[in-house]
Order: C-alpha cells, then structure tokens, then sequence
C-alpha cells in the first residue's frame, strides 16, 4: 500500500541535501529539459524563500517556493511551480496551489499574492481566484502573465 502524501514546509537553510536535490532535479527535469528552456534556475532567491514540498514517500510529487513581499515582486509570490510529469492529472497541483496559499497567508500575512503565471495554466489559477493583470510577455520564451490573489 503506497504512502499517503504529505506536505513540507522548509526555509532554505533547514532543506536536507536529500531534499534540496530531489527540488533542484525536478525543476530541472520539467523547467529546462520538458519546457526547453535554458536559463538560470539559480536566482539567488531560494535562500530567502520557504519551500512547499509534496511527498509520497521519498518521491517528491510538486513543489513550489513561497517568496516574502519584495523579493520577486511588491506582492508576496508563489514561484517555480512544478509537478512531477508522472503525477499530473491526479490533483497534486491543485492541492500545492491551496496549500501554498495557505501557507503564504499563515507566514506572510494575508496580504495579496503575485504570480507570474505561464499563460495555458491562466484557467487553472483563476479557479484559485487569481486575476491577470498586465500584458502577456515571454519569460524564457514561453508566454506569461501576471496575476494577483
């Protein structure tokens, strides 16, 4: 009987190396290698960010970083989400997107959220309550657009 999933909530400097490499891996098999992008994963904004891992055991099913109010925009953030490409169509995204909101309100305050959505997950966000604000524009070259909780 598998595991039932469960979630984690890190600062930068308690992530065992375990944990930082599972992250590390799954933003690079999905960012770089599925979307085809080359870019600099590495901002320098991990170290100030908390980190919201799903498990089912050792397998790290999503992940997405909690960034404070300044770092990626006025607005506190959401960032690098991802899900592992085995476990898409299952709910793991939805249930990382709540408890990330969760989260940023329990840790931050409840303040609003900016993200800076890819544009085909626009649908999915605002089933969250998230609003598009702006122009489209391409990060990495992929279509994006800023929304607000």
């Amino acid at each position: 009987m598998l595991e039932a999933p469960y979630f984690t909530l890190q600062s930068f400097a308690s992530l065992s190396p375990h944990e930082l490499y599972a992250i590390i891996r799954l933003r690079n098999e999905v960012f770089v290698v599925e979307q085809n992008c080359i870019f600099q994963d590495a901002d320098n904004k991990d170290q100030s960010s908390l980190h919201l891992m799903y498990w089912q055991g050792e397998t790290l099913l999503a992940y997405c970083r909690l960034l404070p109010q300044g770092l990626a925009f006025t607005e506190i953030s959401i960032g690098r989400v991802v899900s592992a490409p085995f476990a898409r169509k299952s709910g793991v995204g939805k249930a990382l997107i709540a408890k990330a909101i969760e989260y940023c309100h329990e840790q931050f305050g409840k303040e609003p959220i900016r993200i800076g959505a890819q544009l085909y997950l626009l649908r999915f966000y605002a089933s969250f309550g998230f609003k598009a604000t702006g122009e489209i524009y391409l990060e990495d070259g992929i279509e994006h657009i800023e929304m607000v909780l």
